[in-house]
């Protein structure tokens, strides 16, 4: 299977792009098996966290170049139009950006082009300090796709988002990460044990609240003042009525950890 499965008992599922001797190349085949994965974790409401990371040495080196080229071969020789195919794999991939928990990218090796978006689909990225980071795609003569002239300015702000896509350059991580693009850099050997460390951290959280939070926080961006403030006060209307919140408040006045049931 291209991509593996995980589940630790608190609620943390890891998924593994696992084609190491192509570096994690994307294929249409990777991406039909991350949408399953991530469909079968978006029906399961014990899940608390994804964490999304490469089997080494590679997070992931980006689209396939077998298929970069048979693409372009049609397009030359045929007057063939990818952008219906090109859509069709963009989505298979950024699934996790729909999931409805946190997905931390723990980036533990390089990660380039479509490989790099894939990550900064996540909603947190730690990375390899001396892991080669960018989107190269103009250095290939093609157009960034997978969301990387969208995901990259969010992260970065327009100016510097427009340097790293016009010159194609790659970045280390801890230069990366120094720009905005990660929480933190750490060795690669360090990157999937903190990775699972925050994880957990999140998964000690109520699930209901972190799940009413990944809405919040997708939406706050477009919203004003007034409106987030209603879009909270609604939110935490939801949280009176859970045993989360009981469970919560009982746990403060213990000074105990809570064990939040996740409803």
């Amino acid at each position: 299977m291209p991509v593996t499965f995980e589940r630790f008992d608190d609620g943390v599922v890891v998924l593994t792009l696992d084609d190491p001797d192509r570096r994690n190349a994307m294929t249409a085949a990777m991406g039909d098996e991350l949408a399953a994965r991530c469909d079968e974790v978006a029906g399961d409401d014990s899940v608390r966290v994804v964490v999304l990371t490469g089997t080494p040495p590679a997070f992931s080196a980006g689209g396939d170049l077998d298929m970069l080229e048979e693409l372009a071969r049609r397009a030359r020789e045929e007057g063939f139009d990818a952008a219906p195919f090109m859509r069709a794999f963009y989505t298979r991939f950024l699934r996790i950006a729909e999931l409805p928990v946190p997905v931390l990218a723990a980036v533990n090796g390089h990660a380039v082009g479509a490989g790099l978006c894939v990550a900064l689909a996540a909603d947190l990225r730690l990375v390899a300090t001396t892991a080669k980071l960018g989107l190269n795609f103009a250095r290939l003569g093609l157009h960034p796709g997978m969301g990387g002239t969208w995901f990259l300015p969010r992260l970065l702000g327009p100016e510097r988002a427009a340097a790293w896509l016009y010159t194609g350059a790659l970045y280390d991580g801890a230069s990366a990460a120094g720009q905005g693009l990660a929480l933190e850099s750490v060795e690669a050997e360090q990157v999937l044990p903190r990775a699972l460390e925050l994880a957990g951290e999140i998964a000690a959280s109520s699930p209901v609240v972190v799940r009413q939070l990944k809405r919040t926080l997708e939406a706050s961006p477009q919203l004003d003042l007034t409106t987030a403030l209603a879009a909270e006060a609604a939110a935490q209307a939801v949280s009176y009525g859970t045993a989360d919140l009981a469970e919560g408040l009982a746990a403060a006045r213990a000074r105990r950890p809570a064990r939040f049931p996740g409803r």
